[in-house]
């Protein structure tokens, strides 16, 4: 495909994005990533326009919870729960009454999602146990919140069993592009982790999958993940982005600046015109004085409430007001189901 080129990038994303819905191609998607700061500014609003016109001015909110943390056996270089890395993150077990208190929070928040979340290379008959009964203590507490996990990587027998249960989504990150995943993991490959969402997607379940941007990609190589995950159709795509962890390979790593983290949302919005965008790690320390506002007016329309993983967030409450300022509607649990 022809690049378009940069003076003419964002009138040809408002005729075949805006107008029509369909996401920008590869070549395009890079021409957007190499648009100068000057032109940030008329980027966000056409991904906001966007993101109003084929996906509406509700906002998705999240809470997850680790019922599993640390002591994994891979090796993604930037996790701090990585086994293999001398990180300060210790092995540790989530019990049920807290997993259900965690939801019940969750759900006050007007959330209407709960991920379960565990760092593991696949689910065993052990925590596959731990999740099927902590979803029916979830649903004995009265709580109707939609449930999803992230287990890693599944068989088909496991992707059954989770239909099973009620889960409805599944989260999977493919994390970055395919020729950039060698150099980010080395214990397993991203063919894997595709077929894992291959599998959920036919099981009927939501996919959820998305990536950290700033992992030592070259901008071509974001133009190639935004265009991989437009393939696969994700329901939802999470927006992370490094924050380096204290004894992972990225440890030394830089941040990502807040001006190229705007202008990665709104690419990413130009190529999957329809998808859920939600930022997730990492945006505080990205965004700075920049804010999530501009995120949120810019292509972004989900978002995770609290604390991540092992990380910390903003307070709820700080999220819900920033929504309630930008009158952005909190999508309803009855629109959800």
């Amino acid at each position: 495909m022809t690049a378009v080129p940069d003076t003419d990038v964002l009138a040809y994303a408002r005729e075949h994005v805006l107008e029509n819905g369909a996401g920008l191609g590869e070549a395009e998607v890079l021409e957007v990533l190499r648009l100068p700061d000057e032109r940030l500014p008329d980027l966000l609003a056409l991904a906001h326009e966007v993101r109003m016109r084929w996906c509406g001015p509700e906002v998705e909110v999240e809470g997850i919870i680790s019922l599993k943390t640390g002591g994994c056996p891979e090796d993604c270089h930037f996790c701090s729960q990585s086994g293999r890395f001398p990180t300060p993150v210790r092995s540790a077990w989530l019990d049920i009454p807290n997993l259900v208190k965690a939801a019940r929070q969750t759900a006050e928040t007007g959330a209407t999602e709960f991920c379960i979340v565990a760092a593991v290379r696949g689910p065993d008959k052990r925590l596959l146990s731990q999740v099927r009964e902590g979803v029916r203590a979830i649903r004995e507490d009265g709580n109707d919140i939609q449930i999803a996990c992230s287990l890693g990587m599944l068989t088909q027998e496991q992707v059954d069993e989770l239909v099973d249960m009620g889960v409805h989504r599944y989260n999977h990150n493919l994390e970055t592009a395919r020729s950039h995943f060698p150099s980010v993991v080395t214990t397993h490959t991203w063919e894997e982790r595709w077929d894992t969402l291959r599998m959920v997607a036919e099981a009927g379940m939501e996919v959820c999958c998305g990536g950290i941007i700033g992992m030592g990609e070259t901008v071509e190589q974001r133009a190639e993940f935004a265009v991989q995950l437009a393939e696969l159709s994700p329901h939802e795509v999470p927006m992370n982005f490094l924050i380096p962890q204290p004894g992972t390979p990225y440890e030394n790593y830089e941040i990502v600046e807040g001006r190229d983290a705007l202008r990665t949302v709104a690419a990413f919005r130009l190529a999957m015109p329809r998808t859920m965008l939600r930022f997730a790690g990492g945006r505080e320390l990205t965004l700075g004085d920049l804010g999530a506002e501009q995120g949120m007016l810019g292509g972004i329309n989900a978002i995770i409430v609290g604390n991540y993983l092992t990380n910390l967030g903003r307070p709820a409450s700080a999220d819900l007001e920033m929504l309630d300022e930008l009158k952005m509607p909190i999508k309803a649990l009855s629109d959800s189901l």
